[in-house]
């Protein structure tokens, strides 16, 4: 039986996504070819790579916004280094939310002066910082909108005087927002999206070509949008992966209605953590994650028993990073609201024995 996943990274994806994606692997569009063996400049990869980048972009409502999608390789940490190289001529500003963000600015940081605007470091990243300025002569502001260790999400973003760059590589197309205020996001598959091996970035082009040094071409953005993202060979599979989950997504509805069944999630387990005196939970509230719940026990002699309560219930991934221990459930587009409700329950049960 297929157990119920909350792992925070590579984690769920729907079943039929994982069905037809393992078919490719023995048959791609009845070639009698693997996925893992065709060509990358075939047309069909080329029709693969062009239709999940074009899903993207609908899927977001950025279409014929002046946006380009691409799929690129080495993750979100990349990322990190990438956005500096393309943007920071002088100075930029940062939101420090928790530990990627702390690690995008050390990244930054050895191009120009990188200034934190604002942080939640002093609480162990339990809360976003709110009311602060962003100067109007940076090169550009970068936040996180969702902390998977920490559980906190940002609900509203600031009106930043200059480009507006966030990582979303943890809630990206979860819940409907106005993604046209953002000049450049991106985000790892291995959360939302599909599996580990690639990561979408969706860049406005008129943000490009304004630095003064000169960048490497596998890290320049406008390489790989004159590419197609095919400047070098891609992540195949992986980018595969992320169109079937696009086009499920689009299937369902689009974001607004993946939205719905999220919110139903999040309202569940939270409602749980309040409720039972077992748990507390980690984030301060009004911060709460809608993808990732964090909370702690409040009675650790329970823990083994607790414990031994998930892996009878068929419950995976719902231990919590050790920046801040305890449990993390990661409530992604693909988990069920049957598996929220399961966990639940066992959290229930516990607090009848205890």
């Amino acid at each position: 039986m297929k157990k119920h996943n909350f792992s925070a990274g590579p984690c769920i994806l729907p079943q039929e996504v994982l069905k037809k994606a393992s078919q490719a692997v023995l048959n791609f569009n009845n070639d009698n070819l693997s996925i893992l063996e065709i060509s990358h400049r075939s047309k069909a990869f080329v029709d693969v790579m062009e239709n999940a980048r074009a899903l993207a972009l609908e899927l977001l409502g950025l279409e014929g916004k002046g946006y380009k999608a691409l799929f690129l390789h080495g993750g979100a940490s990349t990322q990190f280094l990438m956005v500096a190289l393309n943007l920071l001529e002088k100075r930029a500003g940062y939101l420090n939310t928790g530990t990627w963000s702390d690690k995008a600015i050390k990244e930054a940081k050895i191009y120009d002066d990188v200034y934190e605007v604002a942080s939640s470091k002093n609480a162990n990243y339990n809360y976003i910082p709110k009311g602060y300025d962003i100067p109007s002569d940076y090169d550009y502001f970068h936040c996180t909108s969702n902390n998977t260790i920490f559980g906190t999400q940002m609900k509203k973003y600031p009106k930043s005087p200059v480009p507006m760059v966030c990582d979303m590589s943890s809630d990206i197309f979860s819940r409907t927002i106005d993604y046209s205020q953002f000049d450049l996001i991106y985000a790892g598959a291995q959360k939302n999206m599909g599996p580990a091996g690639t990561c979408l970035v969706v860049v406005k082009e008129d943000i490009l070509g304004k630095v003064s040094r000169k960048i490497p071409s596998m890290m320049d953005y406008k390489v790989h949008i004159s590419k197609g993202s095919m400047f070098n060979t891609p992540p195949v599979f992986p980018v595969y992966v992320s169109m079937l989950n696009l086009q499920w997504l689009k299937n369902l509805g689009g974001i607004s209605e993946i939205e719905k069944e999220n919110e139903k999630k999040a309202r569940l387990i939270y409602s749980e953590i309040d409720l039972n005196p077992l748990f507390k939970g980690y984030a301060s509230k009004e911060d709460r994650s809608m993808m990732n719940a964090t909370f702690n026990m409040t009675n650790d002699n329970l823990k083994e028993t607790f414990d031994t309560m998930l892996e009878e219930a068929g419950i995976n991934g719902l231990n919590g990073h050790r920046s801040v221990g305890g449990y993390r459930a990661s409530m992604y587009n693909a988990l069920p609201l049957e598996s929220v409700g399961i966990l639940v329950d066992v959290m229930s049960e516990l607090e009848r024995k205890a």
